[in-house]
Formats: C-alpha cells, structure tokens, sequence
C-alpha cells in the first residue's frame, strides 16, 4: 500500500503564511504592549503607611482620587523652588525617597507622582494618563503658598525621562531647568526590537521631539556607559539634539543605579549652581530679559 505524499507549499502559499503569522504577532504586540511596557508587578508593593516619614504631605489627585502624589519641604522657611521627581519603570515612589531627600538638600520641595496601576494608584497606565496625572500634581503643588515655581525642575529616570519631558512640551511655562537620567530618544525606538514598525506603538514617549522645541531650556544628560537596559548612544543623540544640554558620561553603575556614584551628584549640584547663577543675572537691575 502506496501513502499518498503531501502537496508542496508552493512560495505564494508559504508567503501567504509568513504575512498571516506577523500579522498575528503584531495584533498581540497592538493589544498586549502595554503590558509589556509598564511593569507594575516588578515595582512590587508599597510601604506600609505607618513606616512612611512624617515629613510627607499625601496628596490624591485624579478622578477619584486615584492617584497618589507625595509632596516633601525643606526644614527651612519658604518659599520653594519646586523639583518634580519622575521615577523609573520598576519602581514606585516609596523606592524615591531618597532622590526627593537629595533636592530637599538643595532647598527644593519635590513632588513625585505615582503612576497610575503602580502602588497605591488606581487605573491603568498610559502616556496621557500619567502626563494628565503629572500636570495635576503639579498645578496642586504650585497653588500652594510657600511653593515658587519661577524655579522649577523636572527630574525624570529611564522611564520617568520620557513622563518628564512629555510635561515639559506641555507647560505653559517652561521649566528652568531638565534633568534626564539613562534617557531614551523614544519607545517607539525600540519597537524593531519586536520585528514591529514604530507606527504600532501605542505610548511612543518622544523624548526627541518633545525637548525640540524647548531651546532656551537647559539639560542634564546623565547616561552610563555601562547601561544595560537603553544604550548610551540614547544620551548621545538627544545631547547633539538639545542645544542646551550637558551630557555627563558616567561609568560604573549600570541602567537604574547611578545616584550611588558620587559624580552623579556633583553634576546636578552644578546643574542647580548655574540655574542660580542665570536667574540671578536676569534679576538685577538693567540686566537683559531671559537667559
């Protein structure tokens, strides 16, 4: 008894298959990116609200009240510059204390905002949602009495870079100063990574395109060559992008890790002393507006 061959897949059919299959990939990659993007789970869980410090006025922002935010001052009187903190993918607020202790060091409030679906945040994530949540955080902070946000600073890291720079496009005000921390150009960058055109991700984050504009307003680059998870060639190309910035290349201590280095301080202490500096010339008398 004869078995009967299977017909050859001729090169129409097997290409036939070939579209079907990516288009079955990028359908998955369209529904679940966000899953993919946001890693609520590996920030874990929040502190309990006992260990949390005294010092922390709680605000609840968002429909429903959300969203957290946490607002920190100096011992000192006021008023504040304002530092608003945006944090990494795998992280939450409660992990930031001490970057918020290190402005209060300089003499800034600082802000940091959850992102939604993260710790005690409510709803899901998404690039407007968090740049939605960020601007009411910070329109809450700025209405308050002891807060001058003629110096305001917007920090973000790795994740936070692209929050930071979304809300800096969308003041009305420019910030004073911006500092970037292991940035990306954008998400949508790494979106042939996954065999996926740019034009399929959802939340692109571009960080290129939204700092374009803001010319007059300096950045702190500060990247790691060592930096595993966004390459420094990132740092690189926003620091040819940005006619403002400074690019600080720093070395041992990878992608979310470079505040243990004692560079990385000396850096935004610089940062701050020229802010200083500048609003001070364009405050004496017959000085030039701007600058």
């Amino acid at each position: 008894m004869r078995l009967r061959s299977r017909p050859r897949r001729t090169p129409a059919a097997k290409l036939r298959m070939a579209i079907i299959a990516y288009g079955c990939w990028c359908a998955l990659l369209w529904t679940f990116q966000r899953s993919l993007l946001y890693l609520a789970a590996a920030a874990g869980s929040p502190m309990p609200d006992a260990l949390l410090a005294t010092d922390i006025q709680r605000l609840t922002i968002g429909q429903n009240g959300q969203t957290a935010a946490w607002l920190f001052r100096p011992q000192q009187p006021g008023p504040f510059p304002l530092a608003v903190f945006f944090h990494g993918n795998a992280e939450l607020i409660d992990h930031c204390v001490e970057d918020a202790r290190g402005w209060q060091a300089r003499g800034f409030a600082v802000l940091m905002c959850e992102y939604r679906g993260y710790g005690r945040s409510g709803g899901s994530p998404s690039q407007q949602a968090l740049v939605d949540d960020a601007l009411e955080a910070l329109a809450i902070a700025s209405a308050q009495a002891d807060i001058d946000v003629s110096r305001l600073v917007l920090h973000g890291r790795s994740l936070g870079t692209g929050v930071a720079a979304q809300v800096a496009a969308t003041l009305a005000t420019p910030p004073s100063l911006i500092v970037l921390e292991s940035p990306f150009l954008s998400v949508a960058s790494f979106s042939w990574r996954y065999g996926v055109p740019p034009l399929l991700v959802r939340d692109t984050y571009r960080t290129d395109e939204a700092l374009a504009g803001l010319t007059e307003v300096p950045v702190l680059i500060l990247h790691s060559r060592d930096d595993e998870v966004v390459g420094f060639a990132h740092g690189v190309a926003l620091g040819k992008l940005l006619p403002r910035s400074t690019l600080v290349e720093l070395q041992g201590a990878g992608h979310g890790a470079l505040s243990v280095l004692p560079e990385y301080g000396a850096a935004i202490d610089e940062a701050v002393r020229a802010l200083d500096e500048r609003l001070d010339q364009t405050r004496k008398p017959g000085s030039p507006r701007g600058g």
